[in-house]
């Protein structure tokens, strides 16, 4: 694994690359590192890819500025188009997780000549709608709590996250993990509550996250903090205003969608099953693979099932 720092502007992005070949770029969410992609980076750059892996701005050893406006999908796609024209090796597939996946998506409507293929984790793709997200969120989750919700506040997830790094990445992590009980994430807190109130820190963590993996993103945010990955969520305001020449527009690159069965992101909004048609809005889609049993952190959790599916979607191109 070699590691460069790519210039986007006044922003430093820490990548990680291995192999040669055709350029795949991998892009995490929250509250992740390049690590997150660890496996897939190890398998692709096996079998004749070239894997760029970047911090996302905000974590790691990345950039960190400290505006929210600094985190719209427009500037993360552009430091996502600053890998790809770093390597040289371009048209990219693209491969996004969890907020990594709005950013891919949102880098092939932006840049549609620069990326020949999307694979989006967890998160499918989903047009412009009337309002951003988290307008519907205020509304869904109205007199309960909802994590994206609290996120909106300056300063107080941090503060919470901060006072124990190390015990509310594991509560984090297994929460939405398959071997949670099913949506724990999601149960009924009062709209007063904290993220981490009521989850578990399990001892031992599940087998698909050693204690080396869990010291990497420990380190991480121990020395990076929570702002800019939580001024992820506040941008969402600012996509909506930023992004409406995108409104009814699909994604045309050749596309696909993987995620796990108990992901709770399949059930955000209630009586609704966010996986039930992740093509929809996709010209070219090949397919969509969930993995039974499996929660949010798909590509660690399940690597072997997912990086499968990568690959038969690669070398479908």
């Amino acid at each position: 694994m070699d590691f460069i720092t790519v210039q986007n502007g006044a922003i430093e992005l820490n990548v990680a690359i291995s192999g040669s070949g055709p350029l795949i770029v991998c892009v995490h969410g929250f509250p992740e590192l390049w690590y997150s992609w660890r496996h897939q980076i190890a398998h692709f750059a096996a079998r004749g890819f070239r894997v760029a892996a970047l911090d996302v701005r905000g974590y790691g050893r990345s950039s960190k500025p400290r505006e929210i406006t600094s985190y719209t999908l427009r500037h993360l796609a552009s430091d996502v188009i600053a890998v790809i024209d770093h390597m040289g090796d371009g048209p990219a597939v693209l491969f996004g997780h969890d907020w990594g996946a709005p950013i891919v998506w949102h880098t092939a409507l932006l840049h549609p000549d620069k990326i020949r293929a999307v694979a989006g984790l967890s998160v499918p793709f989903r047009p412009r709608g009337p309002a951003p997200f988290i307008e519907l969120a205020r509304s869904v989750y109205k007199g309960r709590f909802f994590y994206q919700i609290y996120f909106q506040q300056e300063g107080v997830a941090e503060a919470e996250l901060e006072a124990d790094i190390a015990s509310g990445l594991r509560k984090i992590y297994f929460a939405l993990s398959g071997a949670a009980p099913h949506n724990k994430w999601l149960e009924p807190k009062p709209p007063e509550a904290r993220l981490l109130d009521g989850l578990v820190d399990p001892q031992p963590f599940p087998g698909w996250m050693n204690e080396t993996d869990l010291a990497v993103y420990i380190a991480a945010f121990q020395a990076g903090g929570f702002r800019g990955p939580l001024n992820r969520y506040r941008a969402q305001t600012f996509d909506f205003a930023e992004l409406a020449e995108l409104s009814g527009r699909s994604i045309t690159q050749p596309s696909a969608f993987i995620a796990g069965e108990r992901d709770p992101v399949r059930a955000f909004i209630p009586g609704v099953d966010l996986y039930a048609e992740p093509g929809i809005a996709c010209s070219d889609f090949r397919g969509s693979t969930i993995i039974p049993g499996m929660g949010h952190w798909v590509q660690q959790e399940a690597h072997k099932e997912t990086n499968a599916a990568l690959e038969a979607f690669v070398r479908g191109l």
